[in-house]
């Protein structure tokens, strides 16, 4: 699994639990094969207790992942490392320099939804209704929802576009956590989300899993550990050359070809009927996974500059 970090304050358990000598052993260590505490701590020269501290580090971290199987001696904590290539994006004089319309649109404010079992959403402080009961959805209460997972079908979100005609747009990018839904948890269940702007088909992303190995750095504590605790911070880009998720091109479908004029957009996040991997859909919010954020979408443009009038031109 690749892991894509930025300079934030997101990242810092990462850049801290690589800033070990002992955490950079067991991640050489675990390239090789998986090991459990025991052999890991034998290798490097440390005692269990010491060697439990630094795997719970490069755990919470998302670098490693552990797993309880039986063992002769009883049940023992098998560690397996789960990424395999890292790219830090730095911030850059240009972009910090480039305008931009910010809209953040809560998890629960979508405006349709055609779905079907496993499915559930949640507050930060409680299940909404029943789980694996679409019409919960049309709760009350849905609006104030920061997760919601589906096995199938789409869900669909109105978002206000801000740009004035006298803005050029350059780019919209779209950022939200997702992951798949399995029923319980199960990292390696690969599941194609479909996305689409203003009924425009973009691409399709596969994800990896749903992830349940360790509990979210924001997932709240009565949150049950056997279902959806974190996902994967996805960056989706259209630009006048075509669409990318995460630098990697997935479309040819263009700024002009979505209308991004418009005044409102039709942002959809599906598991298609025809997917290769019908995998499902879980969107994390804020209060929920490893990036405490909904969905947001940042469209950057270029203002038009108006020429001044002359001192002494006639009025």
């Amino acid at each position: 699994m690749q892991m894509r970090l930025d300079i934030s304050e997101n990242a810092l358990p990462v850049y801290e639990a690589l800033a070990s000598n002992v955490r950079l052993q067991i991640i050489q260590l675990l390239a090789k094969e998986p090991m459990n505490i025991k052999e890991i701590a034998e290798a490097v020269g440390l005692s269990s207790a010491i060697m439990t501290m630094h795997i719970k580090k490069l755990e919470k971290a998302g670098i490693i992942r552990t797993e309880m199987v039986p063992g002769k001696g009883g049940v023992q904590k098998i560690c397996m490392l789960c990424v395999d290539k890292m790219e830090i994006d730095f911030p850059t004089k240009q972009e910090s320099k480039r305008e931009f319309h910010r809209t953040e649109l809560s998890v629960g404010h979508y405006t349709d939804f055609e779905i079907y079992p496993t499915c559930g959403l949640a507050t930060t402080w409680k299940i909404i209704g029943e789980l694996d009961e679409p019409r919960y959805f049309w709760d009350a209460d849905r609006v104030n929802a920061k997760i919601l997972w589906f096995g199938k079908g789409y869900i669909e979100y109105k978002v206000p576009n801000f740009l004035l005609s006298s803005q050029t747009p350059q780019e919209l990018v779209i950022s939200m956590e997702l992951s798949s839904e399995a029923p319980s948890t199960n990292n390696n269940w690969p599941s194609d989300i479909t996305f689409s702007l203003n009924h425009v088909e973009l691409g399709t992303w596969t994800s990896p899993g749903d992830f349940g190995d360790t509990r979210g750095n924001y997932t709240p504590g009565w949150w049950p550990r056997e279902i959806n605790q974190y996902g994967l911070l996805k960056y989706l880009r259209i630009t006048p050359e075509g669409t990318y998720m995460d630098g990697n091109k997935i479309s040819g479908v263009t700024l002009a070809d979505i209308e991004i004029q418009r005044k409102q957009w039709t942002f959809r996040i599906a598991c298609m009927d025809d997917a290769k991997h019908i995998g499902g859909v879980t969107l994390f919010g804020t209060g929920f996974g490893n990036y405490n954020q909904d969905i947001v979408f940042q469209l950057y443009y270029s203002a038009s500059v108006q020429p001044m009038p002359l001192a002494n031109a006639p009025q």
